[in-house]
């Protein structure tokens, strides 16, 4: 089935090769003048098609390589070498079924991005004489400014509305950047796109779905990716000093010969199938070796952008950090230990869905505390956890929830980006567990990298707090940050951004305009959102920055051998090319000789396979517990 759909896509391969061999059928039983005519026929409609090609390419001002593949085409059949003209068109189909493969890998719709996209939405119709209450679902293109709304547990919010639940807590993360959970209030602003909490809230629309922020980001995704500048084939770069040194040397074997044929036989070993075929060949192998490293690229054209890129921009959270708060300090009340507080919490937290919930379970589970099962335990919505663990009474949450059920109680001080979750165990207050989205620990490595290799410009575009971005940022050695920004916001930053090429990587939905309207966009795919994947030009499917490094890496290696086996095959079609002058190379060999050419250039190109990239370790954080000494000397302790 795959077979047939890339024959149908590329007709003219198997069209040219089964003409050929009934030509090479009809010469050897004598019927010459069929096998031309056949030639001829196929040839022709072949060589009609290239010229209108070329023609729309030239009113776009692209001058391709395709008026020396014509050129040799028609040469050949006028001197009534018809076997060589077909195996000409036979080696042209070939170099751009090669190049239709991996353009056909860089087209990806925003299908995921649609579907992430609410569909429909629960509205709330009160009968004016019983006031009961009935919910319909409309599309959410139906919703109407006033209609009232109930969201669910865990649902996206469909349209921007105003909210009429005294308190409730949305993850805005995908749209904003900012990792923690946000509490809002009656009479506050909730936009769609966010994603509600853990209980039931009701919300009055307050703009039409089309005019709301998710669909805004969405039409700016579009609006990116068409205003794009088309990308120039890296072969198409020698395309008229190769033409025009080629057509010299025929030119100049004629003359000097008085034989037509000596253009022919000189021109067949100029068509340009060796630069035809060695840069897809050299990209595909470059997307093969990229798929490998856990990065997807999305096309020969990305990884030619890689190859230049001078500027880089970063979104914070999901990115530089990992997205995820996690346990940095946890501070006791007298008469409490450390361990004892994070036990007893993390034990409360296992009943809880709220997003600090799972950094201090994880942060109990990594000190080896055991958890103990709860004999009763209750949510209450936005505020905390209260749990019974055996004969103690534990609460976990917000100071005024914590406040409100102790005596004495004390906040501690936070550090921007800090968030904490207040503990009360048996009536006392008991400390604070201190959370925070923490730098990704080979952020500082992968910035320091790219900008000793290249890279002149590395900023932060962020939806998160100044003072938070600025702190991660100084962390990471970025010293340009834009904080508290929208998504187009992001994407006019990143237009006046220099040097150009730009790359810029980012995982939530608020990224996916800026990863669109970057000259490459690089998305954090591992647990980022899918919107940001599709607009992307790449994808890191490993939770690791070190990613973006092995993708520049790669993009620079594969160029480099592209290039390399380009000039290979002009130098020995022009060698060759040489030595045909004399006459001592027929047509038809020299088509075939130039298959050899196709071949030394393919196998060079296959080096874009093979190439060593920087290992992982490199980049990790020199503070205690993280990068190979560390992890040495761990496994030498466990040893003794």
């Amino acid at each position: 089935m795959a077979v047939l759909k890339a024959m149908r896509r590329q007709p003219a391969i198997p069209i040219a090769f089964l003409t050929l061999v009934a030509v090479l059928v009809l010469d050897a039983v004598g019927q010459h003048v069929a096998a031309r005519w056949l030639a001829t026929i196929v040839v022709g409609v072949f060589v009609a098609w290239t010229l209108v090609q070329m023609i729309r390419e030239m009113l776009h001002g692209r001058f391709g390589l395709d008026v020396l593949a014509i050129v040799a085409m028609v040469a050949t059949l006028v001197v009534g070498e018809y076997v060589a003209s077909l195996i000409i068109v036979l080696m042209l189909s070939g170099g751009e079924a090669l190049e239709d493969f991996a353009a056909r890998r860089a087209k990806r719709e925003l299908t995921a991005l649609l579907e992430r996209s609410p569909q429909s939405a629960h509205v709330v119709a009160v009968d004016e004489e019983s006031e009961a209450e009935s919910i319909r679902d409309v599309p959410v293109e139906e919703v109407a400014v006033g209609d009232l709304l109930l969201i669910r547990p865990s649902e996206i919010v469909p349209v921007d509305c105003v909210l009429l639940t005294e308190e409730a807590s949305f993850d805005e993360s995908s749209l904003t950047g900012e990792s923690l959970p946000v509490t809002r209030r009656a009479g506050e602003t909730v936009l769609s796109g966010a994603v509600n909490g853990s209980r039931i809230v009701r919300a009055r629309a307050v703009r039409l779905s089309a005019d709301s922020q998710y669909q805004q980001i969405l039409t700016l995704v579009r609006q990116a990716q068409e205003s794009r500048a088309p990308v120039v084939r890296l072969a198409d770069r020698f395309a008229i000093p190769f033409t025009a040194v080629s057509l010299v040397l025929a030119g100049l074997a004629w003359v000097i010969s008085g034989e037509a044929v000596r253009f022919a036989e000189v021109l067949v070993l100029a068509t340009p199938c060796p630069l035809l075929i060695a840069a897809p060949v050299a990209f595909l192998g470059g997307l093969s070796r990229s798929a490998k490293a856990g990065i997807v690229l999305k096309g020969g054209a990305v990884i030619e952008t890689l190859s230049r890129v001078r500027s880089a921009a970063f979104d914070k959270t999901g990115t530089l950090t990992r997205g995820r708060p996690a346990l940095v300090d946890v501070r006791p009340a007298d008469g409490f230990s450390a361990d004892e507080v994070l036990r007893l919490a993390a034990s409360a937290e296992q009943y809880s869905t709220h997003a600090l919930a799972e950094g201090i379970r994880a942060a109990a589970r990594e000190r080896g505390l055991v958890l103990a099962a709860a004999e009763d335990a209750g949510e209450v919505a936005t505020n905390g956890v209260m749990a019974r663990i055996g004969e103690r009474t534990v609460v976990v949450g917000k100071p005024a929830y914590v406040a409100s059920l102790v005596p004495a109680f004390s906040r501690t001080e936070l550090a921007p980006g800090q968030a904490a979750a207040y503990v009360a165990i048996d009536g006392r207050h008991a400390g604070a567990l201190v959370l925070a989205d923490a730098p990704r620990a080979e952020s500082r490595g992968v910035v320091g990298w790219l900008t000793s290799h290249g890279v002149e410009q590395a900023v932060m575009l962020t939806g998160d707090a100044q003072t938070t971005a600025t702190s991660i940022a100084a962390s990471v050695g970025i010293a340009e940050v834009h904080a508290e920004l929208l998504p187009d916001d992001k994407v006019r930053l990143a237009r006046d951004l220099r040097p150009r090429p730009l790359m810029m990587v980012g995982d939530g939905v608020n990224d996916a305009p800026v990863l669109a309207a970057a000259d490459v966009g690089i998305a954090m795919g591992a647990k980022g959102a899918t919107a940001a994947g599709e607009a992307a030009d790449a994808v890191i499917l490993v939770d690791s920055l070190v990613g973006v490094v092995h993708a520049v890496e790669i993009g620079r290696h594969t160029v480099r051998v592209a290039l390399t086996a380009i000039w290979i095959g002009i130098a020995l079609s022009i060698a060759l090319m040489i030595i045909a002058m004399t006459g001592v190379i027929p047509a038809v060999a020299g088509a075939l000789i130039q298959e050899l050419v196709d071949l030394a250039t393919i196998l060079y190109a296959l080096r874009a396979l093979r190439g060593p990239l920087t290992p992982d370790d490199s980049f990790a954080s020199p503070e205690p517990g993280a990068g190979p000494k560390a992890r040495r000397d761990r496994e030498e302790r466990t040893r003794l």
